[in-house]
């Protein structure tokens, strides 16, 4: 006899983690705060989880290596692992540009969503001008366009324009979710 309770979980493949992807002054951070708040989960900012030296190098104005990223994004990589495995929902605000560094994350993954602050409009440059206290420079936004690797359609992206107001962003997102 298969006890109901742990055959649907089986069965559920609903998010377990988000990582809410984009480049610098996409709105990663503030977005995925509101999402984790709405959604009553745990909230983690990959920038938290740089090592000096990379916070100094962007403090700089130098962009990352890979090699300076891949210890990076193996300890972001097991914090999605943890989620997936349930102990504990997340959001997850990381950059992610290249799809390399999302592979190297364990996306696409059937319990992860990836939802993408996409800049059509060009607003973003505007709010970093405006943005104080933050080590990554504007000088860096450059660098992160030429990084970036718009999702495909097979990690199954959920896109939001960033233009839009932050609770505008986040409620498009949960109905995406839903």
């Amino acid at each position: 006899m298969t006890d109901p309770d742990v055959q649907a979980d089986e069965h559920d493949l609903s998010p377990r983690a988000l990582v809410v992807m984009g480049v610098c002054g996409a709105g990663k951070t503030e977005i995925g705060r509101r999402l984790a708040e709405t959604l009553r989960w745990g909230f983690l900012d990959a920038d938290d989880f740089h090592p000096p030296a990379n916070v100094e190098k962007m403090r700089a104005g130098t962009p990352l290596t890979d090699a300076d990223r891949w210890p990076w994004l193996d300890a972001l990589a097991a914090l999605l692992r943890d989620a997936t495995a349930g102990r504990g929902n997340t959001v997850l605000a990381c950059s992610a540009l290249a799809r390399r560094y999302r592979d190297r994350l364990g996306l696409p993954h059937p319990r992860i969503r990836l939802v993408h602050l996409d800049d059509p409009s060009g607003v973003i440059r505007q709010r970093m001008e405006r943005r104080a206290g933050h080590f990554m420079p504007t000088a860096l936004l450059e660098s992160q366009l030429a990084l970036l690797e718009r999702p495909t359609a097979d990690e199954r992206p959920i896109v939001v324009d960033v233009a839009s107001e932050p609770d505008a962003i986040v409620r498009s997102i949960l109905a995406s979710l839903d």
